[in-house]
């Protein structure tokens, strides 16, 4: 399928952290660019990261949401405040959305008051808070359920709301820690469908998750990276670095029914996950 690649969204330059002087993840570089496809009105940027308990995914996630500052390295989003096409800034705490595998939402908030108070830092009038609340709970299918609180919301329902809530604060950078663990089929696609309604809402949205279901992680992502120990000189290391990359637009993965193919595919990102 035909696409191109614009302005970087995201770009991460030898990245490490440490804990005590102990280095867990080293040397993470990527760039993630804004991808335009022809005659399709919104392509979200989909971003898997996998690999073997005790790699360093966390530490990763945690260095992306500005939770700890990284060992050495940097790591860059887009500015969109900024008018200057190639605007970029230096991620901080509330630059990238994090939804964890609970949905953690406010009790005594209902799911109107959640969303009001996520926008309480923005330059938005009362009416254009009303306004975007409002159109966010009808194309999340939401709006009947504003007056809510979370214990009497499905689990889709939680997920849907942390979801808009972390999208509120951060804007178009989201991560989604582990979003299928522990899942039924049923909820499984409510979650698929929390996927579809990121791809729809924004054309620059990046969605980032971790996942152990390579199956999911293949039919959903556009990127995947592998975060595995790397073999240096015939010596396995002790830290977690990006041990493999695989771009399913490239390949010709992206945007198609799942099949034979990506079967494959799992078995070979499988393989090398074992090996690493």
């Amino acid at each position: 399928m035909e696409f191109e690649f614009k302005e970087t969204l995201l770009y991460i330059d030898g990245v490490s952290v440490a804990y005590d002087g102990v280095v867990v993840v080293k040397d993470i570089s990527l760039i993630e660019k804004n991808v335009v496809r022809p005659n399709i009105e919104s392509t979200s940027q989909v971003i898997a990261l996998i690999g073997r308990s005790g790699r360093g995914k966390s530490s990763i996630l945690k260095a992306l949401t500005g939770l700890i500052e990284p060992h050495s390295g940097k790591i860059l989003i887009k500015d969109f405040k900024n008018k200057e096409q190639d605007a970029a800034k230096v991620v901080s705490e509330g630059d990238i959305g994090f939804v964890d595998q609970k949905y953690t939402l406010f009790r005594h908030k209902t799911i109107y008051q959640t969303l009001k108070f996520a926008l309480r830092k923005t330059d938005l009038t009362a009416e254009e808070k009303k306004a975007k609340i409002d159109s966010y709970l009808d194309q999340w299918g939401l709006t009947e359920f504003k007056d809510k609180y979370p214990n009497e919301l499905s689990g889709g329902q939680r997920q849907r709301t942390a979801i808009i809530e972390q999208l509120f604060c951060s804007d178009k950078f989201i991560i989604l820690d582990e979003p299928f663990s522990g899942l039924d089929i049923g909820n499984i696609q409510e979650v698929k469908k929390s996927f579809e309604l990121l791809n729809k809402s924004s054309e620059f949205n990046t969605v980032i998750f971790t996942t152990h279901d390579i199956d999911l992680a293949v039919e959903l992502a556009q990127s995947i990276y592998v975060i595995g120990y790397p073999t240096i000189n015939g010596e396995k290391q002790s830290y977690g670095t990006i041990v493999a990359k695989y771009d399913l637009r490239d390949s010709g993965h992206a945007w198609r029914e799942y099949c034979d193919d990506h079967r494959e595919l799992c078995k070979e990102i499988i393989h090398k996950m074992m090996m690493s």
